[in-house]
């Protein structure tokens, strides 16, 4: 079993920037792909393999970068020229063996 936590967000205004971070319970090298996603309907944010294969959604490219620290066996996702639509509770997830995992979630909002 995977347990995720995230942690990172909060209140920024339009055009700032966040960074979000993940902590994992497992060594990231014992996960086949990690990712961010938002929303209720976990909109996909990016993705990042264990052979740090990326992908982002539209809305993120140019914008957002996801990358990963073996050692501390955390993925970030840093987030750029933030937008209010861009306002949603933020998941992370983890894809071992067949079997998704999800962090409890954290909240970003961007607003004036």
């Amino acid at each position: 079993q995977v347990q995720l936590v995230e942690s990172g967000g909060g209140l920024v205004q339009p055009g700032g920037s966040l960074k979000l971070s993940c902590a994992a319970s497992s060594s990231l090298f014992n996960i086949a792909r990690m990712g961010w996603y938002r929303g209720k309907e976990r909109e996909l944010v990016a993705t990042i393999t264990r052979d740090d294969s990326t992908n982002y959604a539209d809305s993120a490219k140019g914008r957002f970068a996801i990358f990963r620290d073996n050692a501390k066996n955390t993925v970030y996702l840093q987030m750029s020229n933030l937008k209010p639509e861009d306002t949603a509770v933020y998941y992370c997830n983890a894809q071992r063996i067949g079997i998704d995992y999800w962090g409890g979630g954290t909240l970003v909002t961007v607003s004036s």
